[in-house]
């Protein structure tokens, strides 16, 4: 799914204009960005949470022409899914089960 499709689908699932979802979407990329700047955590319960990675400079290497050279340093973002993402990505349906139903642990 990409930004357009999400928009879609909050668009066909609510009362709200395409443009208000836009907006609602912008304000919520700043203030996120905002916070990891900061070093803050964003979580969101049950979601996930974003956190601000700083990735150390590193040697690498040109794989043409063989020449060492250094990465820089940079800063990242990871993600660390909460409780209840990882409870729906894992009990839900088979998409090969044909009834729709949970996949059974055995």
């Amino acid at each position: 799914m990409n930004r357009a499709e999400l928009i879609e689908i909050i668009r066909d699932r609510s009362h709200l204009k395409r443009k208000e979802i836009i907006a609602c979407l912008e304000i919520w990329e700043e203030e996120v960005g905002k916070a990891l700047l900061q070093e803050d955590s964003v979580m969101l319960m049950g979601f996930g949470t974003f956190s601000l990675w700083k990735q150390t400079g590193r040697p690498g290497r040109n794989p043409r022409c063989n020449t060492p050279f250094m990465i820089a340093a940079r800063n990242s973002v990871k993600f660390k899914p909460g409780k209840f993402l990882l409870e729906y990505l894992n009990n839900a349906a088979d998409p090969d089960d044909s009834n729709g139903q949970p996949a059974n642990e055995e």
